[in-house]
């Protein structure tokens, strides 16, 4: 899979995972902080997203694989990887399967539950309404964002800007019927098997509720030794925050 990338910077690799929808450039949000503070910032977009080419599979096993892949081409034999939602999911995958390539993880707003059951209908009309209608058909489906009128507009601009980022937008469709099927472990038990530096950033379920805190602190409780980050009631999430993030990220990398 030859995945489209960014690769800048010099000094300890760390590697930036976007979530479901979004593209590389939607991790740190165009902070160039790591690279000024002496990090190879390398961001790349999965398969069927942003510039990258379409695949048969969405599966984690494969997400994760073309993360192995991506680094073996750079010949990058361990980094930091920090990745949002479907890339946290990812990296968790990859860190489980490849820890000696692994220096340290920052679990962005992760929100797979191995216990739970994910509303698969819903990700299913969000899939038909990007593959019927595009950008339009998929806000469409999407609805009334479930967050304040305060924060209405910014998350219905950054879903528009997202969605319409992507060359392959049927490819998407596929991945957004996808990945919520598969799972990145199989048992909360698994994480616990992670022995390495990690940070697990949250956000409140008042501005994100599709990424519950409850979720994000478990993940926290169940890695060992990891920490817990979360924005100050009332802010807004670290994970929309691409310098605040990136200072969490180095903080990982100097562990």
């Amino acid at each position: 899979m030859d995945l489209a990338y960014d690769d800048d910077g010099a000094g300890t690799p760390v590697v930036l995972l976007h979530g479901l929808t979004a593209t590389r450039r939607y991790v740190v949000m165009g902070s160039t902080s790591l690279q000024r503070s002496g990090h190879r910032v390398v961001a790349y977009d999965a398969r069927g997203h942003g510039d990258s080419p379409p695949g048969d599979r969405y599966d984690y096993a494969t997400l994760a694989a073309d993360l192995r892949d991506l680094m073996d081409r750079l010949e990058i034999e361990h980094a930091v990887l920090a990745g949002a939602s479907m890339g946290a999911h990812t990296l968790l995958r990859f860190a489980l399967d490849h820890p000696q390539r692994t220096l340290g993880l920052v679990v962005v707003t992760p929100a797979f539950d191995p216990e739970g059951e994910p509303d698969l209908e819903r990700w299913d009309r969000l899939s038909a309404g990007l593959r019927a209608g595009g950008v339009e058909g998929f806000l469409a489906a999407y609805g009334r964002p479930p967050v304040p009128d305060a924060w209405q507009e910014t998350v219905q601009t950054v879903l528009r800007q997202r969605i319409s980022r992507h060359r392959h937008p049927e490819a998407v469709a596929d991945a957004l019927a996808q990945v919520p099927r598969s799972r990145p472990f199989e048992a909360w038990s698994d994480l616990r098997a992670l022995d390495l530096p990690v940070t697990v950033v949250a956000d409140r379920d008042e501005v994100d509720p599709e990424h519950p805190l409850a979720v994000g602190e478990r993940y926290a409780a169940e890695i060992p030794e990891a920490r817990l980050v979360v924005e100050a009631p009332g802010r807004s999430p670290i994970a929309w925050q691409g310098g605040q993030l990136s200072k969490v990220i180095a903080e990982v990398a100097a562990s």
